[in-house]
């Protein structure tokens, strides 16, 4: 496994910032409740995933970096649905 080039404490708050968006695209959108809160949490994911992507680029980790797209593309896609087609 190779060494982040980030402190522990910033690579902590990456993965915390990840768990509560994914909460905010999953569990509000189910349960209904404060349905406002999915498409910024979605619009707060973006620019991690968009960081994703430069970091495995950079580290020249090709396979791992389409994936994070597919997935950036899928949270620009729920941020804008959810802000202007249907918003919730």
């Amino acid at each position: 496994m190779e060494q982040s080039p980030f402190p522990v404490g910033f690579m902590r708050l990456v993965g915390a910032a990840e768990v509560l968006a994914a909460f905010g695209l999953v569990l509000l959108g189910l349960t209904g409740v404060l349905t406002w809160l999915t498409p910024l949490a979605a619009t707060g994911l973006a620019p991690i995933m968009a960081g994703a992507v430069v970091l495995h680029l950079a580290s020249r980790e090709f396979p791992q970096a389409l994936v994070t797209v597919i997935l950036l593309a899928l949270v620009v896609f729920v941020a804008y649905a959810r802000f202007f087609v249907i918003p919730l």
